[in-house]
């Protein structure tokens, strides 16, 4: 499974921003969640598929998080920017 990753330490609702070159999956996910996606496994997301650049994901609570992009199984590649506001 190819996908991009990246991770974000943050306070309480802050607003995750991502900036794609094209659709793509974006996830917000815990340390729990990420170790499940990486796994196959079934898993809990903040986000979805982002139709429009910049997408944005408001975080529910303070601590570590995983950001992950991806086509969802389609072949390509996707370039992507991830900043805190």
């Amino acid at each position: 499974m190819k996908f991009l990753h990246f991770e974000l330490q943050s306070g309480q609702h802050r607003t995750v921003i991502v900036t794609l070159n094209k659709q793509a999956n974006v996830k917000v996910m815990d340390d729990f969640n990420f170790e499940s996606y990486k796994s196959g496994d079934g898993h809990k997301f903040y986000g979805g598929y982002a139709t429009k650049s910049p997408f944005k994901v408001v975080l529910p609570s303070p601590g570590l998080w995983h950001v992950v992009i991806d086509l969802g199984g389609i072949p390509g590649s996707v370039r992507a920017s991830v900043r805190l506001t």
